[in-house]
């Protein structure tokens, strides 16, 4: 373990010492990037060599930074050779000193997150923790059932859904229905057979089992994974929704490949530089299925002059300059005290009902890009440290980090769990968090939140339903 520990800390230093190698802008920008580095090596350091609880979060967090806080912007201001006034992906122009005090902001967030991070851990780890109850053994056959119905009923409800998911291309899918209603669908009724999925492999892996329900089991698995390959592929969902549930699917099933720092932190380290670039060639085609069945050379011309670099010059990687960007507007229109954050907690509530709920973070730095520098493209991403900045300045960008690593520490107490159900949402949470760190705040919320009710709160629900049933 120590040698794969140093085999990807040399591999880590190598890549970073090519970044910056090639790296061409002025001195103070040049350095506001080697001083970022050096604070993220840090916590590299401590992950891999001090940290001896298993974190996937810290993981998650480290692949996050030097992706789009590091490599990408680096790469983006490279294709223009760092020249003053030049234009972004994102239309936004280019000036350094936005870029050198968005730096110095973002080293601000990752010293306190990192501080509060080790010192949280060493208190709230320490006390006792309250776990949900596990779903009983005696239920689950039931409790399996009432979820493939639901399932079932899903599929039924949402065919013409997802037959125009897969039959059309990505830029066209879901114009034509409401945010709430694939917000329910993808996130919640879409997640169930996960679900099922979860509590099948709990009853296979246990040593008491009796023949007829293992049998009976076996059967429900293979419903619930023929059924969630069905909602979830790559025809279907973007890599931010697939990612952290193929990669919660491998830890369920081959949990010693993700069982440690450095496994973790190697994996996402080398699918997010290599594997997750490529990968936007099929899930962001313009390309129909039907298309690529009949020319499958589509894709392989797609490749053609890319290549991993240039995806990174793409707005799927736009985090950094929105960022920027933030801070522009915050500059011109002041802050929102809050009421960002009010409109992303509250995501649940219906706009019909709140007719002057807040517009999302991601939307709200598009809307600024479309009317003053004559961009087209209004659904963007909004880091989670640009939300602190945008609700709070300086006071956002110093407490959103306090709060980011209490949740850690609360995923890290679910993660040593013995709820089953618990965990493997921990995890999943460790996945998600590169997208929710990339923001924006209400979709990253929302994204998680309802998966949870469906994975961990909905069986529970169930449970107790039939346990009254039962009594009465």
């Amino acid at each position: 373990m120590f040698k794969a520990k140093n085999l990807f800390f040399v591999t880590y230093l190598a890549l970073t010492a090519l970044i910056f190698l090639t790296f061409s802008a002025s001195f103070q920008v040049y350095i506001s990037f080697f001083i970022s580095n050096l604070f993220l090596l840090l916590v590299v350091i401590y992950h891999l060599f001090y940290e001896r609880d298993y974190s996937p979060f810290i993981s998650s967090y480290i692949v996050f930074y030097l992706l789009f806080f590091l490599l990408a912007p680096i790469s983006q201001i490279n294709s223009f050779s760092g020249v003053e006034g030049s234009r972004l992906v994102n239309f936004f122009i280019y000036k350094e000193n936005l870029v050198v005090y968005a730096n110095t902001l973002i080293i601000i967030f990752n010293i306190i997150f990192i501080c509060f991070y080790i010192e949280l851990k060493k208190k709230i780890l320490k006390t006792k923790n309250i776990f949900l109850k596990e779903t009983s053994k005696k239920y689950l056959p039931v409790i399996l059932s009432i979820l493939l119905i639901i399932s079932l009923l899903g599929f039924l409800s949402s065919y013409s859904f997802i037959k125009d998911e897969f039959f059309n291309p990505n830029w066209l899918k879901s114009q034509e229905t409401s945010k709430a209603k694939v917000l329910i669908n993808k996130k919640f009724i879409f997640m169930i057979p996960f679900t099922g999925l979860v509590l099948c492999i709990k009853y296979i892996k246990s040593q008491k089992k009796q023949l007829v329900n293992y049998i009976i089991i076996l059967a429900f698995f293979v419903i619930f994974f023929m059924l969630l390959f069905w909602f979830k592929n790559p025809l279907t969902e973007k890599r931010n929704a697939l990612g952290p549930l193929y990669i919660c699917l491998i830890f369920l099933f081959f949990p010693k490949l993700l069982n440690s720092n450095v496994k973790t932190l190697s994996f996402l380290f080398f699918s997010m530089i290599i594997v997750f670039p490529l990968t936007a060639i099929i899930t962001h085609s313009d390309a129909t299925l039907a298309e690529i069945y009949n020319n499958p050379l589509i894709l392989i011309n797609q490749m053609k002059g890319g290549g991993i670099i240039k995806a990174f010059n793409t707005l799927n990687y736009d985090a950094f300059f929105n960022f920027t960007a933030s801070i522009d507007y915050v500059d011109k229109n002041g802050f929102s005290f809050g009421y960002q954050l009010l409109g992303g907690l509250l995501f649940f509530v219906p706009r019909s009902f709140w007719t002057s709920k807040p517009v999302s973070s991601g939307e709200l730095v598009g809307d600024y890009l479309v009317n003053d520098f004559g961009f087209n493209f209004t659904n963007l991403s909004n880091p989670y440290v640009s939300e602190g900045f945008l609700n709070f300045g300086l006071i956002g960008v110093i407490i959103y980090p306090i709060i980011l690593a209490y949740v850690l520490i609360i995923m890290l107490q679910w993660i040593k769990s013995k709820n089953h159900l618990k965990r493997i949402m921990s995890f999943y949470f460790a996945m998600h968090l590169l997208f929710f760190l990339r923001g924006d705040f209400t979709n990253g919320f929302s994204y998680y939140i309802a998966p949870l009710i469906a994975v961990v709160y909905l069986p529970n629900f169930i449970e107790f339903i039939i346990k009254n049933i039962v009594k009465r």
